[in-house]
């Protein structure tokens, strides 16, 4: 009966989820973080178990003091230097860039506005599909490209940006019109470094 009351002081457990990912974190991160299994915080997520208050209170914790660092801003993990191509230019000139950088997408440009994105996956596609592979390579960017990234200000939240992040796979950052960064997946889990 106690236990219960305890809990009861606690946010609601459905809130374990929503601000887990809201942080962009996987189960087993949030787990690490707050020094349980991973199981455990599946089993409360789906409702599968009834949780010991100290569990729950470290998991609930572990989010807070992230919810605390999360004052960072876009600006505090973006990369400044955009890596992009140019609408006009073939489909050849983007794979070079993908692997020269090490990236799978890249935000494509008309002149200094960005006006699309193109991927790995989208290219991947595009051989699936049965074209000849000289003929892929000298596709204009601007025929196969995918809609643009999100844009947001150098002083978005954290936790918006990884909001955007789970359902795009960049966002460009910009300043009074001008395209100042960009952020990735992998850049906002180096904060939890």
């Amino acid at each position: 009966m106690f236990e219960l009351l305890k809990l009861n002081m606690l946010p609601p457990l459905e809130d374990i989820a929503k601000k887990r990912k809201m942080l962009g974190l996987t189960q087993k991160q949030l787990a690490k973080l707050a020094g349980v299994s991973q199981s455990l915080i599946a089993k409360l997520e789906s409702g599968k178990v009834s949780p010991s208050y100290d569990k729950v209170k470290a998991i609930f914790d572990a989010i807070e003091s992230l919810e605390i660092k999360v004052d960072y801003k876009a600006a505090d993990v973006m990369h400044e230097n955009v890596v992009g191509v140019q609408k006009g230019r073939p489909v050849a000139e983007a794979v070079k860039l993908m692997v020269n950088y090490g990236f799978s997408q890249l935000p494509v440009f008309d002149g200094e506005k960005v006006v699309g994105s193109i991927s790995e996956k989208t290219i991947l596609e595009l051989m699936a599909s049965g074209k000849d592979l000289s003929e892929i390579s000298e596709l204009l960017i601007e025929e196969v490209m995918d809609e643009s990234f999100p844009q947001i200000g150098k002083n978005t939240p954290l936790r918006i940006v990884s909001g955007l992040l789970q359902v795009y796979p960049a966002v460009i950052v910009s300043d009074k019109g001008k395209v100042v960064g960009i952020i990735t997946k992998a850049d906002l889990l180096k904060v939890l470094l």
